[in-house]
């Protein structure tokens, strides 16, 4: 359930975006590169070790957009090696840097020297930065400051606690059972679409029956959690960030409702049981963060678990003696959901903003520089990791950052984990002649990865 955090458009591919923007939604300056996101407007100049020449910045550029491009969505680790060759703080021509090493991606997440972009932020930047997603994205917990988040965690962290994944476990188990049925039905016929049909459906399933929403409304939630997390990709077009945004007042009206009509009609649901906890620490408050909180949970529990649960089918179709082990050596399975998300994390980019003048890997970093910490380039990152591009789920169990680290590690990663395990579970010993019918579609997106489709054959 991590929301952490596409370039322009490589030859080839789709024209450059008109108006394109950074994840906040901000629209780019007029000499910036097409495609190419804005730093944080009312900056003070970034320091002369951040300077980028004219050959640099095209290079620069060329690489980002070739992880829009095919190739580069089903390889994005080759584009990354390359970009890390650049360095560890890699300047961009539009202002803020790319952090491409564990090392430094992993202390703008831990040091709380580094901020999210919330709502005081956004504002500040001025009315490019408040459109209606972005404006609801900086009230969510994940990009929340503290005091409000130290708050907010507490109450939405009981939830997520091991007793309560506990007793998830058995609803889930049964969930993915159902959906596996759909699946060799569809198999039957000679192809079925995972992503369709089980990676789509189970993390909505999962966190829907959770919140004690009805099923009719998954579909709907599950079309607006796609269509607003638009703006929070790199380069949105307008009629991104249009869709975007009536996706997000479309979610708000909708969990206002139900709210609403927990509150009226309380229950033994979590999210009456957040309004009963809320109600005692801050009533006057009550109703509209526990429609934050709600609203979080579905958008960031269904788009980056699915794209989980589809890279573990993908990448153990492209290793099918990796699954015949993991089909005799269940122990092993929690180690490759580990493997999986060290190897192509849900989220690959999410941004800071430095609260203080700072170093990051011996580049100087000015108070209130907004930076791309490139999570999947970390994650492949040689000094981190031995041999990275070896895709192995008997390797020991890398603290990758999959989820975040520091004071906004993901609260729904025990959530995420289960999932995984428990589809992996029964789908291996179920399906043990699953296998890829072709390589899967991919949205040209970067910050957060998703499958068109994901056709198999058993």
């Amino acid at each position: 359930m991590h929301r952490t955090c596409p370039f322009v458009p490589a030859q080839g591919d789709a024209p450059a975006q008109e108006n394109a923007t950074a994840p906040t939604g901000a629209r780019a300056p007029q000499d910036a590169p097409r495609g190419a996101p804005q730093a944080a407007p009312q900056q003070a100049s970034a320091p002369s070790d951040l300077s980028v020449s004219g050959t640099d910045s095209r290079r620069i550029v060329a690489l980002l957009a070739a992880l829009r491009s095919p190739r580069g969505q089903s390889d994005p680790a080759a584009v990354y090696r390359r970009l890390r060759a650049h360095g560890e703080v890699v300047a961009s021509p539009w202002g803020g840097p790319l952090l491409t090493s564990y090392a430094a991606c992993d202390q703008v997440l831990r040091d709380r020297n580094w901020l999210t972009l919330d709502a005081p932020w956004r504002r500040r930047q001025g009315k490019r930065w408040t459109s209606p997603a972005s404006a609801e994205f900086g009230e969510m917990l994940m990009v929340l400051n503290p005091p409000d988040h130290t708050l907010q965690r507490r109450v939405l962290g009981s939830a997520f606690d091991r007793a309560a994944l506990a007793r998830l476990r058995e609803t889930v188990s049964v969930q993915v059972t159902g959906l596996l049925d759909d699946l060799e039905q569809q198999l039957k016929e000679g192809t079925a679409d995972f992503a369709a049909t089980v990676g789509e459906e189970l993390p909505v399933a999962a966190v829907g029956s959770w919140l004690a929403i009805p099923p009719a409304d998954f579909p709907l939630l599950r079309r607006l959690t796609h269509e607003q997390t638009l703006a929070q990709e790199l380069f949105p077009t307008a009629a991104q960030l249009a869709t975007a945004d009536r996706a997000a007042l479309e979610l708000r009206s909708y969990f206002e409702a139900l709210v609403d009509e927990r509150r009226r009609h309380p229950g033994d649901d979590v999210v009456s049981g957040w309004l009963r906890l809320w109600q005692q620490a801050a009533p006057e408050q009550s109703p509209d963060v526990v429609r934050r909180l709600a609203m979080f949970t579905v958008m960031a529990g269904l788009e980056t678990t699915t794209a989980l649960l589809n890279s573990a089918v993908w990448l153990l179709g492209q290793h099918p003696d990796q699954a015949d082990w993991l089909r005799y050596h269940v122990e092993g399975i929690p180690g490759a959901v580990e493997e999986i998300l060290r190897y192509d994390p849900p989220v690959h980019v999410v941004t800071r903003v430095a609260s203080r003048g700072n170093t990051l890997s011996g580049t100087g970093i000015h108070e209130g520089q907004l930076v791309y910490a490139m999570i999947a380039s970390a994650q492949h990152d040689p000094d981190f990791i031995s041999d990275p591009a070896r895709f192995d789920v008997r390797r020991p169990a890398a603290r990758h950052l999959a989820f975040g680290q520091g004071p906004h590690y993901c609260l729904g990663a025990g959530l995420a984990r289960l999932e995984a395990a428990v589809l992996l579970e029964q789908l291996l010993p179920r399906f043990p002649r699953l296998r890829l019918a072709e390589p899967p579609q991919w949205e040209p997106r970067v910050a957060f990865r998703r499958m068109r489709n994901l056709l198999v054959t058993a």
